[in-house]
């Protein structure tokens, strides 16, 4: 960090936790709004995840349908910019191709057997989907590892059994109804088959962890795989996140996407708030730094203590661009712009709503 001296002045001090951030900053460019329609027969909605494949300059973008509408699916979609002057423009974000779901049989998922709601491309040329699950209805929440060109499952990865309810009455634990894995990010730091690592956390507290305190911050948990290219992944770390708190108005509040850096540690995230006065959404930068691995605690509720969470830092506050919101579920990088900076892209669930729209918000991210 450089220090401008004038005068006597001494240099202001910095605290360790300000060295810890990156020095970014976001600039909105455009926004897009992806006309409701069919594409090879499945309805376009619900786009609660996207990712962006540099290699093939292409967007993968998921739907959180059910298998109610169409049968689960992924789109591969094309975005084109185009720079007027010195704005830089959306000109169009089309799908190309539907890929469906598919269990290790090579069968679609049947109705409600799968809330896909994450998604994340491997180094390897595959893709991660995170799927809610229902309480409710006694359905696990996973998350597997499917080809990217037949979107057949290869594999799940081993959830710690601290998300999963119990088959034992007496013992009340696991993801919430609708407020599991929302959220999914993969670092690919270096050779397509060396090992890599995988991100998610859960929209909302855990059953064990929810506080019935109204002016707590809720406490999610946030998990780290490592993906080796020869056995199974390996859980390595869990640390706290603490959600922002919600304003009354707000009905719903939550944590929607990861969005690791390439430097191994940091992050951005995406929250998101709904209620009787719209849609918000911020933007955070997150630092695993020196967070506590919290596999071992049975129950995130009560006193903390020396406990340390993730550092998280507010990059962006989607409400001041004063444009309308929808409700924001996905982020990604995208590819370098016409002026060679780097671009940053969310997206909107509808929700299958006539009265929403599914909506892409172009940013640049500069690291000053």
């Amino acid at each position: 960090m450089i220090f401008s001296l004038t005068g006597c002045n001494p240099p202001q001090r910095v605290s360790a936790e300000e060295r810890m951030f990156r020095d970014f900053s976001l600039e909105f460019l455009d926004q897009y709004e992806i006309p409701k329609g069919k594409f090879q027969d499945t309805v376009v909605g619900g786009l609660s995840a996207i990712a962006y494949n540099r290699e093939k300059n292409k967007f993968y973008v998921l739907s959180d349908d059910r298998a109610k509408l169409s049968p689960a699916r992924f789109y591969t979609f094309d975005l084109k910019v185009e720079q007027q002057g010195d704005q830089i423009k959306i000109n169009s974000f089309q799908p190309e191709k539907v890929t469906f779901i598919q269990d290790e049989a090579g069968n679609n998922y049947s109705v409600e057997r799968i809330d896909p709601e994450g998604l994340a491309i491997s180094p390897r040329n595959t893709i991660f989907i995170s799927s809610e699950g229902s309480t409710t209805k006694n359905i696990k929440p996973f998350i597997s590892e499917f080809e990217l060109e037949t979107g057949k499952k290869i594999s799940d990865l081993r959830l710690p059994q601290r998300f999963v309810a119990s088959k034992d009455p007496d013992i009340t634990q696991g993801v919430q109804e609708n407020l599991a894995f929302e959220s999914l990010t993969i670092n690919r730091v270096g050779l397509p088959e060396d090992p890599f690592r995988l991100f998610t956390a859960t929209e909302s507290s855990l059953i064990q962890d929810e506080s019935f305190e109204s002016e707590e911050r809720s406490r999610i948990r946030f998990l780290h795989y490592v993906i080796n290219p020869v056995g199974n992944p390996i859980v390595v770390a869990e640390h706290l996140y603490l959600l922002e708190p919600a304003p009354v108005e707000v009905i719903s509040n939550g944590l929607t996407e990861l969005l690791a850096l390439q430097t191994e540690g940091y992050f951005l995230s995406l929250e998101r708030t709904f209620g009787f006065t719209g849609a918000g959404a911020k933007i955070f930068q997150v630092v695993i730094g020196n967070a506590t691995d919290t596999s071992n605690i049975e129950s995130l509720r009560g006193n903390l203590g020396q406990l340390n969470t993730l550092k998280k830092e507010l990059l962006f506050d989607l409400q001041d661009l004063n444009i309308y919101l929808d409700n924001l579920e996905g982020m990604t990088m995208g590819p370098r712009l016409p002026d060679g900076s780097q671009s940053l892209l969310l997206i909107s669930d509808d929700n299958f709503n006539d009265e929403q729209i599914t909506q892409l918000l172009l940013f640049r991210l500069i690291e000053n």
